[in-house]
Formats: C-alpha cells, structure tokens, sequence
C-alpha cells in the first residue's frame, strides 16, 4: 500500500479548492493547479476565506490556519506538478473529453507508485482509467460539497483498479477525516444515483405546481429529517452540474432520470443556484449576474 504524502488537485473551483483544503489541513504537501495565475490565485482566496472562518468559530487555532495555508503551493502546469505526486485529484468539470485528456497526461507524468483519482459524481471510471499509463492506480474520488464539512468519501472501483489502489484510498481518507464507502463503477455510483433521483422528483413537482420549493424543502427536512430539502441541495450542489448529471444517467439507466423541462429552461436562463445568488431560491449575500 502507498503512503500518501504529496497531493495535486488539479482544479480550484468549488470541489478542488476544498479537496486541497482538508488535503493540507491533515498535514499532507499540496500543489493546487489551474489554468491561470488569477484562477488558481482566487481558488487560495477561497480557502482562506474558509479558513478564517472556522478559526473565528474555534473549530481551528490560529497555528492551524497558517500552518495549513504554507502547505499549499500554486501552479498551473499540472502535467508538471504531477511528476512528484503521490496522489493526483482531478476536479475539473464533469466532461468526459475534459477528464480523459487529463488523466492520460497526468498518469503518464506521474511516478509508478502514484495514484490519480478522479472526482467525478457520476462518469465512468472505467473509462478514464483506460487512457491512463496504468489502469490499476485510477481509482473515483468522489467528495461532497462542501469538501470542509461532508464526511463522506466515495470510492469508486474502476474494472482496472487494484486492490492496493483501494487500499491506499481508504488509507487517505482516514487520514484527511473522512469516512469512505466503496462501490463499484456504475452509472452514478450510490450517492448520485439516490440523491439526484430525489432531486428530481423535487423539481417535477414543483413544475406542476404540488407544492412550492419552500415546502416541498420542509417537508423532507422535517419529515424525513434531511438536513437539507432537495430543492436547496440542488441549489447548492449546482443546477448546471444537476443537469449533466441527468443527462449522463438518462442515456445510461434510463427515462426514470429524464431532466425535467424546468431545469433545463433554469439552467439556460443562468439560475445555476447558489454559486451565481439565484437558483430555486435567491441569495442575496452573493453578486449573481444580472438577467
């Protein structure tokens, strides 16, 4: 089993900012990649942000927060910051095309020894770990939003993945605070399978005007005590990101995940949901686009 020292994520958005984050929090070096200086730079931001955030609640000293901001270094080469990984964390968006390109140049760049995980919520692993130099050290990292805070970690056993491969994956998730699940690689894993297929059945609802997204939401949380309705979830996880979701499980499962219309005409309209301040519901707090 291979020891997981050095980490990459190559991605700064929502998901990689966050893996990098809990990555450095435990102790573990890490290079944190995008496709610019200005992207990567504000995806840093973003941790520290988070950072003091959880320092002024008392979650985390002061020594905490800076020790865990110095272990994170900035590039935009990931080819070239994966040639000293232990571990690669791809977190770019949930494309195919984008993800295959990646992982076939970040594996063949990567030491024998390193693992490259892919944070896909729902494509197959089997297929990324098929462009990759070594099959057997590609394994699904899936995390959940907000990376910080979810204590679930997904791993998802590609056809070629080893068993050392899931050892060493369950091995980092102890050691970054989190409690894994293994499955195998099928369309939409467990969680995204369960969680989109509420989702939904939420958001048909609301198109045909059963209840409003306010108590379809209050309805799961009190009486199915979800922390959080579906409706909100899907703002916060990302319509857009729902959406191709759907997409990829409609083609492979079937027409019990046919994206409602709705969605659809909110995702082109750009309610993506929180991350832009208007979803299902509006958030003031952030400077959405105006349309």
């Amino acid at each position: 089993m291979s020891e997981i020292q050095s980490v990459v994520v190559v991605g700064s958005g929502t998901m990689g900012h966050g893996i990098a984050q809990v990555c450095a929090h435990a102790g573990l070096r890490v290079t944190m990649t995008d496709v610019s200086e200005a992207v990567v730079a504000k995806g840093k931001a973003q941790i520290e942000k988070s950072l003091a955030k959880l320092r002024e609640k008392g979650r985390i000293s002061a020594e905490d927060e800076q020790r865990t901001v110095a272990a994170i270094s900035l590039s935009t080469d990931p080819v070239a910051a994966s040639a000293s990984a232990d571990l690669i964390v791809e977190a770019v968006p949930e494309r195919m095309d984008l993800k295959l390109d990646l992982v076939k140049k970040v594996s063949e760049a990567a030491p024998a020894h390193a693992i490259v995980a892919t944070n896909t919520s729902s494509l197959s692993v089997t297929e990324i770990a098929g462009v990759a130099k070594d099959g057997t050290r590609v394994v699904g990292m899936h995390f959940f939003n907000p990376v910080p805070v979810m204590e679930l970690l997904e791993i998802v056993r590609a056809m070629q993945t080893s068993e050392d491969t899931i050892a060493s994956a369950r091995a980092f998730a102890a050691k970054i605070g989190k409690k894994p699940i293994v499955v195998k690689d099928a369309p939409g894993f467990a969680t995204s399978r369960l969680g989109v297929i509420l989702g939904c059945e939420a958001i048909r609802m609301l198109e045909q005007g059963v209840a409003s997204a306010e108590d379809i939401d209050l309805a799961m949380e009190l009486g199915y005590r979800h922390p959080m309705g579906p409706l909100k979830l899907t703002d916060l996880v990302g319509l857009d990101v729902r959406l191709l979701i759907l997409d990829h499980l409609h083609k492979e499962l079937g027409e019990q995940f046919r994206p409602p219309s709705l969605l659809r005409q909110m995702v082109r309209a750009g309610r993506l949901g929180r991350k832009v301040g208007r979803g299902f519901y509006d958030y003031p707090d952030v400077n959405a686009p105006k349309k």
